[in-house]
């Protein structure tokens, strides 16, 4: 399969060759060491991440100060305003572990209130969004049970970068200058984030956050009880009350963390691990449990075959997810029955290899009962860590509470407002949730941690990678330079409609002769980018007794090692 890779023409593939080495199709090689590896979407961040590793700490400590670095770095992704998901792997007691650390809806704000304003949906912006942020509070549940270094030694880089300044990078740069019109809205955005609160900085501009580094000074000093319960909380409410919120100082007393079990399938000799809802992770499971009867390597990389496979696999997996995925400590859902072998076979009966299907209704499980960052670290000890955070949109619902110096996530508008629907609203419930850890094990311990950022573009982008891991043989970094597609369209956790047959999106190495092909089967076809997620992965090569980092070029990160 490599020699095939490397023969095809550039016209098939989308690269040129000028690497002198390794498959033509990779923008960088793949990071190889031996000890310990931080993959993540900043160089800054990742390098904080193995300074860690290097003194001691094993991966909760260095994945807990990269997010810290993160949420000064790329505060337009994530920070200490938005939820937080990992899957660990405790090298100790050889146990996988989910928490879910996501926050729940304000007590008193309920569908009347929208109804009242005549809303049809939950507006994406603004205190009406808002959750409780859950990224402190999983912070401290991390570090509680794995963590060797204290919190105030993790935050005091970030502390030190947010109070000095750092020069942005490109693409966050671009990231920044998205959001510069929505931040310019609310004047305490405009002061924290935006130069002579006006412009976002531009690429290689210092920028200086001191707002967030008294804010993280107090969480290093007092821990998360300063942020739920403290000095923070009741700038928070006060904010809130003051804008026409609905936070009080109960919803974030109230707030917990869960250990969750994650959920597994079965591909081709590995088994795939996700967090269920209520998160998308399980739409990954039945994707790959729909793809896995079909010889996709005989397909071939970017063929029109294996990529309308992949759509339609999408389609009745993100149905089911529109359906049956959200807060399961209000509804019971369910999981096992979506992400089984049998209902897979049931399902893969309704996939045409020849034609588009138009607006997808959900399956039937037979119910037995009535923007973001990822990081990746693996230590010494093989412990590893799958971690994503994020405020959803590009700095959430775009509204800086006072001068905290972190913007509040827009979580709450992944909200349904349909009675009926089981993601609908209601008092101190979980929304939907986007954002997906993931792992990989081989035969009883752990072989891949990633995961690819990116709203629903993520279960899309988690499959594509895996295929051109397992099927397409590519390596750890091909395989998240690979071209991508990604499908539009489906019904929504939040009640809207299928579009027909949706729309597909495809980067620039897609093949015109596959497009081509997959207008040919109905699609609706159209090139584009920056749509595409951003993936970050290592791989552990028990025999060489390495490790194997990779990110990609569409983020500005680095996968960093020892």
């Amino acid at each position: 399969m490599r020699k095939d890779l490397e023969s095809r023409s550039k016209d098939q593939l989308g690269w040129g060759y000028d690497r002198p080495y390794g498959l033509p199709q990779q923008s960088r090689s793949t990071t190889v060491a031996r000890h310990g590896m931080v993959a993540t979407s900043q160089p800054l961040a990742a390098q904080i991440g193995l300074d860690v590793l290097k003194s001691g700490g094993n991966a909760v400590d260095a994945a807990i100060a990269v997010n810290a670095m993160l949420g000064v770095v790329e505060p337009m992704s994530c920070g200490i305003g938005g939820d937080l998901f990992a899957i660990y792997w405790d090298a100790k007691s050889e146990q996988l572990l989910g928490l879910n650390a996501s926050g729940r809806s304000p007590s008193s704000l309920s569908r009347d209130e929208f109804s009242k304003r005549e809303l049809k949906s939950i507006p994406d912006h603004g205190l009406l969004s808002w959750s409780v942020p859950g990224c402190v509070s999983g912070w401290e549940t991390l570090h509680t049970r794995f963590g060797t270094q204290s919190l105030a030694d993790l935050l005091s880089p970030s502390i030190k970068t947010a109070e000095e300044g750092f020069p942005v990078t490109e693409i966050i740069a671009g990231y920044w200058k998205n959001s510069e019109k929505k931040l310019s809205v609310w004047p305490d955005s405009a002061e924290t984030f935006l130069i002579d609160d006006r412009r976002a900085p531009c690429e290689g501009e210092l920028f200086r956050n001191p707002r967030l580094a008294h804010t993280y000074q107090l969480i290093a000093d007092k821990g998360k009880q300063e942020f739920y319960q403290g000095s923070i909380a009741e700038r928070l409410v006060e904010f809130s009350q003051n804008h026409g919120g609905f936070f009080s100082l109960q919803d974030l007393a109230d707030h917990r963390d869960d250990w969750i079990d994650p959920v597994s399938t079965s591909y081709r000799g590995y088994d795939i691990w996700e967090l269920p809802p209520s998160g998308q992770g399980i739409a990954v499971l039945e994707m790959l449990n729909l793809l896995e009867e079909y010889d996709l390597a005989s397909m071939g990389l970017g063929s029109a075959e294996y990529l309308h496979l992949l759509v339609e696999a999408k389609k009745l997996a993100y149905a089911d997810r529109a359906q049956f995925y959200a807060d399961p400590d209000f509804e019971k859902l369910p999981v096992d029955e979506l992400i089984s072998k049998a209902y897979a076979d049931r399902q893969r009966k309704r996939i045409n290899l020849d034609r588009a299907a138009a607006n997808v209704p959900a399956g039937d499980p037979k119910l037995k009962h009535g923007d973001t960052v990822y990081l990746s670290v693996v230590d010494k000890d093989r412990n590893c860590c799958s971690l994503i955070q994020s405020n959803y949109f590009g700095f959430g619902s775009q509204v800086t509470p006072g001068d905290l110096g972190f913007a509040m996530q827009n979580r709450g508008s992944l909200f349904a407002l349909d009675e009926h629907h089981l993601n609908r609203l209601e008092p101190n419930k979980r929304p939907f949730h986007t954002i997906i850890p993931a792992m990989v094990t081989q035969g009883g311990r752990p072989w891949f941690c990633f995961g690819v950022m990116g709203g629903d573009m993520q279960p899309q982008g988690h499959v594509q990678v895996l295929v051109n891991l397992i099927d397409f043989k590519m390596n750890v970094q091909a395989a998240g330079d690979a071209a991508r597609v990604r499908h539009f369209g489906d019904a929504t956790p939040t009640g809207e409609p299928p579009q027909g047959v949706g729309t597909v999106v495809v980067e620039s190495g897609i093949a015109d002769k596959t497009i081509k092909a997959l207008h040919d089967k109905g699609h609706h076809v159209l090139r584009s980018k920056g749509e595409f997620g951003g993936y970050q992965g290592i791989l552990i090569d028990w025999e060489a007794g390495v490790l194997k980092g990779a990110t990609e070029s569409r983020k500005d990160g680095v996968a960093i090692g020892y």
